[in-house]
């Protein structure tokens, strides 16, 4: 995939650099975070949220909405899934990161997407990007060898285990976490019951 920076025009659609906040205490804390060979999420980390970042980001960004910060670090290099809240989601890259995006209007009426309309873009290290609502996107992949890390950062309680059945219509199905809707690809690796409904192949950096 060709990959642009998060500066490039054509991320306007999928999200905006933020301005005003100064990170370098969150990257530095997240050196206390692993680096797996795969890739693990954590939406929630007590030595994250205990920084004075927390505060101004749940008063400001999120308008004095409770929220959770967590990360996602790894080892990746597909896409294997797309993801969507009903709510902004912030991402600061921790080291160099590369973000695979496309568009929740996109996907067809039957919940289905094609593949082939995923765009890259690379966010450097010690950037934070607001990832929109209406945009689709999952783990982060890394260019290199080295993994990535990135914090991430959602309203309190996002992407914990349901507590009901959803079976209001279509879309239901792909409920996968509270306030979390998943689509998965075939060749994804996805837990069991995801809704396979990625079309195309399987995005790589």
């Amino acid at each position: 995939m060709e990959i642009l920076n998060v500066t490039d025009e054509r991320f306007r659609k999928y999200g905006k650099v933020i301005e005003g906040y100064d990170f370098t205490e969150l990257v530095k804390a997240m050196d206390k975070s692993p680096l797996p060979e795969g890739v693990i999420y954590e939406p929630s980390i007590d030595y994250l949220e205990e920084l004075p970042i927390y505060k101004e980001l749940s008063e400001n960004f999120y308008g004095e909405m409770p929220i959770e910060i967590g990360f996602c670090n790894g080892h990746n290099k597909k896409l294997n899934a797309v993801e969507y809240h009903r709510d902004s989601e912030l991402n600061i890259a921790a080291t160099d990161a590369v973000l695979i995006v496309g568009l929740v209007s996109d996907i067809e009426p039957d919940g289905t997407y094609d593949t082939a309309k995923m765009e890259a873009f690379r966010v450097p290290k010690g950037v934070g990007v607001e990832v929109y609502a209406t945009t689709l996107h999952y783990a982060p992949a890394n260019e290199g060898e080295d993994g990535f890390k990135v914090v991430i950062v959602l309203p309190r309680g996002t992407n914990y285990p349901l507590k009901c059945e959803h079976n209001k219509n279509h879309e239901d199905k792909t409920i996968a976490a509270v306030n979390k809707w998943l689509i998965g690809h075939p060749e994804g690796g996805n837990p069991e019951g995801t809704f396979l409904g990625l079309k195309g192949i399987n995005p790589s950096i």
